[in-house]
């Protein structure tokens, strides 16, 4: 699994709140969320997947990350990034 940055406390215990509608957890619990980095001073990247491609939840929990991240208030700008490297597989999921 990749490591969150320094952010990762305050992004992670936010994105606990978003629920992938077909699991029923948060994307942090199943692994979704790959990593979350200020790239600039006003800006947040957020890596994350899907747990196949084509999900049919994809736009939503992309939509859902990035409002929650921005209701936190780290940053003005927030970008989620939607990528399949490395490829989810159940082995992520946090107990």
């Amino acid at each position: 699994m990749i490591a969150l940055n320094v952010l990762s406390d305050r992004i992670t215990a936010a994105l606990r709140d978003v629920i992938d509608p077909e699991i029923g957890r948060s994307v942090v619990e199943i692994g979704l969320i790959y990593s979350a980095e200020l790239v600039e001073a006003d800006r947040l990247l957020i890596r994350m997947t899907t747990t196949t491609r084509g999900c049919p939840a994809a736009g939503f929990l992309v939509d859902a990350v990035r409002e929650r991240a921005l209701s936190e208030g780290l940053a003005p700008s927030v970008e989620v990034e939607l990528t399949y490297d490395p490829p989810w597989s159940p082995a992520m999921m946090r107990a």
